[in-house]
């Protein structure tokens, strides 16, 4: 495999092996191109606005693909580095924030294992 942390190599790879995959499965990319086009559509939202969220997405799910992909549409789209960095603190918050939420979850699971001992 080649060097990943070249963002444009990643980018290239992807491509080809999107298409590739979409010569064995042609109707689940489709529905992914459908879907990641569907949103714009509404005209609620301007593009640069919708690659700044996607960016906070890829933060937040761990996406590769979607960090390169979407990194080249932001610049398309003229989101500056600050615009971008602040789209990410978002992201930053929302996991430390669902860490918080979900500690709790496992904190109420424990006490009701602990009770179910009684």
């Amino acid at each position: 495999m080649s060097d990943w942390t070249d963002w444009n190599e990643r980018r290239a790879h992807l491509g080809k092996a999107i298409g590739n995959y979409a010569s064995v499965s042609p109707d689940t990319v489709s529905a992914i191109v459908s879907l990641n086009g569907a949103g714009e559509k509404s005209g609620h939202l301007d593009g640069k606005t919708r690659e700044l969220i996607a960016l906070a997405v890829a933060a937040t799910t761990r996406c590769d693909g979607c960090i390169t992909i979407h990194a080249e549409e932001a610049v398309k789209a003229g989101a500056t580095r600050e615009e971008i960095g602040e789209a990410l603190s978002v992201a930053i918050a929302l996991n430390a924030g669902a860490a918080l939420v979900y500690s709790t979850r496992i904190m109420d699971a424990f006490d009701a294992a602990v009770a179910g001992k009684k």
